[in-house]
């Protein structure tokens, strides 16, 4: 399956997702794309995103 080339404007909303500290399965969503997709661009944007993963003691 081809990757779809990220335009400006996505890279802009998923900076703006990380500043508003919306996790990464958020912000896949919101994107449309895959968490591994949003994954990578964050990595490659210097942004760090929150999981949703629960820890129950």
């Amino acid at each position: 399956m081809a990757r779809k080339p990220w335009s400006f404007k996505e890279d802009r909303r998923l900076m703006e997702l990380a500043k508003s500290s919306a996790s990464l399965e958020e912000a896949a969503k919101q994107l449309g794309r895959s968490p591994d997709a949003i994954k990578r661009m964050a990595l490659r944007l210097g942004l760090s995103l929150k999981t949703k993963a629960t820890k129950k003691a």
